[in-house]
This record gives structure tokens, sequence and C-alpha cells, in this order.
């Protein structure tokens, strides 16, 4: 942070320097046009009254060769002038593109600083209680009812981890070598079973599901696809009030598939619509941030839903909350009578 205040306030000096140096370099090129000029013209009207060619400066501004004079001297005003504001302009552009380097650098660190205190908290929790659970079965004697809500718990926070790394892993693989698998998927079984999932590991918040029709399947990678949904199902819960109401939906809108999970959150400001996609970034400071997260989830699913050929949008939900949406183009329908075959 310091390295980029440092070059950024060196860069400004540098400009300030060139803006100082570049005005006094143009009022003393426009000065010194003016002062050839008036000496050229002074010379010129001598000449011309030694000749007896003119009598006064009334006939002598109207000679030709003052005219032609003039307007060279004109000319050359004019191109001094554009030369300035071309130079002010490029200055003014390079000002924008320093300060825009600037803030995209400063909040890519303030991305990966957020990254590595969310992961590390996130790494730190899970272990920390599976070492207490560990801990816990070698200190005391543990009834069965004890043991088996211990592991349970042990369990859960394993769970936990492995979603982590797989998140991690499948986001470097997307950067570089992740290209879709291609196979039927069940869209409406596969919703349907991971909210059966989510209702268990959720058991507070409610999900209400709509599909129409009732079964529709399409052609793409199920792990992918199943990574999609369950990242904006457990985002939608993470980021509502208790007790969270999510609503899903499958539908056939002009040929395309359209997925849209809503909650009745906060919501997102239309500021943030866009950034959250972007890998790493969370709304807020991780200083002060309530909910658990890497800032990766989002940015898996976009590029899950781009390598699909589909397109994802946040919208406003009503009354409140937000609304993900998701359309995946008619070439990834399958019909059903072919999964029968």
């Amino acid at each position: 942070m310091k390295r980029f205040l440092s070059l950024r306030t060196l860069s400004l000096i540098v400009i300030a320097y060139m803006l100082i140096a570049f005005t006094w370099w143009s009022v003393l090129l426009y000065t010194k046009n003016r002062d050839a000029f008036v000496a050229k013209a002074e010379y010129m009207k001598i000449v011309m009254i030694a000749k007896e060619q003119v009598k006064d400066n009334v006939e002598f501004n109207e000679t030709e060769a003052y005219q032609e004079l003039a307007k060279k001297y004109k000319r050359q005003e004019w191109m001094i002038m554009g030369e300035a504001l071309v130079f002010i302009i490029s200055l003014i552009i390079g000002v924008w593109l320093i300060n825009r380097g600037y803030n995209k650098e400063i909040e890519s660190a303030n991305q990966q600083r957020n990254f590595l205190l969310s992961i590390t908290h996130e790494l730190k929790s899970p272990l920390s209680s599976i070492r207490l659970i560990l801990e816990t079965f070698q200190k005391r004697m543990l009834q069965p009812a004890q043991i088996q809500q211990l592991s349970k718990s042990g369990l859960q926070e394993t769970d936990r981890l492995n979603t982590l790394v797989n998140d991690l892993l499948l986001a470097a693989k997307i950067e570089t070598t992740y290209h879709p698998a291609s196979e039927p998927i069940p869209l409406t079984d596969t919703l349907h079973d991971l909210i059966a999932r989510l209702r268990i590991k959720f058991p507070e918040a409610e999900f209400t599901v709509h599909c129409d029709p009732q079964d529709i399947f399409i052609q793409g990678d199920r792990l992918g696809i199943t990574s999609t949904l369950i990242n904006l199902l457990e985002n939608a819960v993470k980021y509502s009030p208790k007790p969270a109401k999510i609503s899903a939906s499958i539908k056939i809108v002009q040929d395309n598939t359209v997925i849209e999970i809503a909650d009745q959150g906060l919501g997102i400001p239309d500021s943030e619509k866009k950034k959250v996609f972007d890998k790493f970034y969370r709304v807020g400071s991780e200083d002060t941030r309530q909910t658990k997260g890497t800032g990766l989830g989002l940015f898996i699913v976009k590029e899950i839903v781009k390598a699909h050929q589909g397109s994802i949008m946040i919208m406003d939900n009503k009354p409140k909350g937000s609304k993900f949406k998701i359309v995946l183009p008619e070439s990834s329908r399958f019909e059903e009578e072919l999964m029968e075959i």
C-alpha cells in the first residue's frame, strides 16, 4: 500500500512539473512568435517606406506582403495554442489513467487482504473445532449420545473444509484448464436434491421451489452446474435474516432454460452488482463483515455459466432482497425422451 502511495505521489509531482514547464514553454514560445512578427513587420515597413512603396502605417497594413506575414503569424499562433491544448488533454488523460490504475491496484490489494483474512478464518475455525472434538474424545469418557453429537459436528466441519478446498481448486482450474463436460443433467431433480440437503443443513430456512415444466434436462457439466446452484442457494441463506426465505425456480423462456434464485435479504447495491462476480471480491470490509466466505463463490458461478455459453445477472427482488437469474441457451437443452433412450 505504501509503495502505491509513493508511486502515485511521484507521478503527480512529475505531472505537475511537466504542466508548469509546458505552460512556461508555451508562454515563451507565444511571446517569441509575437516579437518575431513585430520585428519582421517593422523591418518590412521601413524597407517599403525607404523605397517609397508606402507612406504610412495605414497603407503598409493594406499591402499584400504584410497581409501574408500576418496570416503566417496567426497560423503559428493557432499552432502553438493547438499544441498546448493537445498536451493538456493528453496530460488529463494520463492523470485519469494513473488514478484509474492506482484505484485498481488499491482495490486489488484490499481484495487480496480480505481474501487472506477470510481464508485464514475459514481454515482456522473448522480446524479449531475438529481439534477441540478430538481433545474431548481423548480426555473424557463420553456417553454414546455425546459421541454421536460430537462426531456429527466433526463431520460437518470436515465437509466445510472439503468444500473450501474444492472451491479453491475449482477457481484455479477455471482460470486455466476448465472445460465443461457434456452429459445429460436432470436439472429439476438436481435442484430438489440440493434443497433437500440444505433443509437439513439450515433447518430454520424456508425454501420454495417451482419448476415449469416439471422435468427439465440440460446438457452440461454436472459438477459445475451443481456447484453453481449450491453456491447461489447457500449465499441466499447466508445473506438473509433469519428465518431465511428462499425461492428457486426453473422455467423455459423462448426455448432458453432460466434459473432464478431469490432471497429477501438486504440486497446488493447497483454499484456492487458487477463487482461481486470478481475474484476475491466481497461487499464491505473483512474486519467488520459478519458472514463467512472467501469471495470465490460468485466468481466460480459466473465462470461456469460463461463456460456453458450462458449469462447471469442480479436483479432486485420485491419487496426486498436479490434475485440471481441464469439464462442457459437453447443448445443446452436436453429432451427427456433422449434421456429415456
